[in-house]
């Protein structure tokens, strides 16, 4: 058979989360300053804004499984004790997930 030449697309993982997390990434990538800083560094380094986004809704998926492993609710400006490898605090060192 032939080799392929246009672009590729996600087909992997659950249809129906990537489904879901489209719409609130693509609102988390212009509102919440974390996630749009995420998704604004992406672009600047190249990346097309679908992949750039696709970043964002993973980053959302392990927020989300995060919360519900932790048995907490969603705190924009969570106490000190409960920051997040995936949002450090302003000084914190690095990322644990990238």
């Amino acid at each position: 058979s032939g080799h392929w030449k246009g672009r590729s697309f996600i087909q992997g993982g659950r249809h129906r989360v990537r489904r879901l997390l489209f719409m609130p990434a693509l609102v988390a990538a212009q509102h919440n300053p974390d996630l749009k800083r995420k998704y604004e560094a992406l672009v600047a380094k190249g990346k097309p804004p679908k992949v750039a986004l696709t970043a964002v809704m993973r980053k959302l998926l392990v927020l989300a499984n995060t919360l519900v492993q932790q048995d907490r609710t969603w705190r924009e400006h969570p106490p000190r004790e409960y920051t997040s490898p995936i949002f450090p605090t302003p000084g914190q060192a690095g990322s644990a997930h990238g």
